[in-house]
């Protein structure tokens, strides 16, 4: 499989999208929603897309649209004009939800829970299982899961300041998860007596720090 798993910054990010049906709809909400400028061509576009800032412009107007882009997608039904735009699109990142492999980016089926957000990539061998996948995954996250992140960022934003070393910090990551004290305050949900707790076995040892 020659794909790599990233995270691309968003905010700020123009965003053309060719299409304005379910598709298209689906990628532009996602889009808009971390932050990104948002252009679609088509016939019409639902209320929410423009009360969340999407643009509705004329298909004639693709070359300016995907100069102006940095990120083109296409979602659209005509097969002469997606396959236009994509070769116009050579030097933008490109998105085909037509024909996947045709472009650089893929958008997986993705969801958050909390501050966790977790995708998911079939190779293109079954959108079906991917979203069964997902009901799996969130089946199996439980408000335990949530608390303890809270707390693992907790811990590390106190260890950078007092320790510069990556692998010194993970041992005391370890042993904060792995903390008897601190697994039964989360699971009765006392997360301000657990920050309490990992303050003590953090500061016990920089007493002079």
């Amino acid at each position: 499989m020659d794909w790599t798993a990233l995270y691309l910054k968003t905010s700020g990010l123009k965003v053309f999208i060719l299409g304005t049906g379910e598709v298209a709809t689906r990628r532009a909400n996602k889009f808009l929603d971390h932050g990104a400028i948002v252009k679609l061509a088509g016939n019409s576009i639902a209320q929410d897309l423009k009360d969340k800032g999407a643009s509705l412009h004329s298909t004639d107007d693709v070359d300016d649209l995907v100069e102006w882009a940095d990120l083109v997608v296409v979602a659209s039904g005509d097969e002469k004009l997606s396959d236009y735009v994509g070769r116009i699109s050579k030097d933008k990142l490109l998105n085909r939800a037509d024909f996947p492999y045709d472009g650089d980016i893929i958008v997986p089926t993705s969801f958050n829970i909390a501050d966790i957000e977790i995708s998911i990539f079939t190779n293109g061998k079954s959108p079906l299982m991917a979203r069964q996948l997902r009901k799996r995954i969130q089946s199996i996250i439980t408000e335990e899961d949530i608390l303890e992140i809270e707390l693992q960022d907790y811990s590390r934003s106190i260890l950078k300041k007092i320790i510069p070393d990556q692998k010194e910090r993970r041992k005391y990551l370890y042993e904060i998860f792995e903390d008897e004290n601190i697994q039964k305050l989360i699971k009765s949900g006392e997360i301000d007596k657990a920050k309490a707790v990992i303050n003590e076995l953090i500061m016990e040892d920089f007493d002079d720090t």
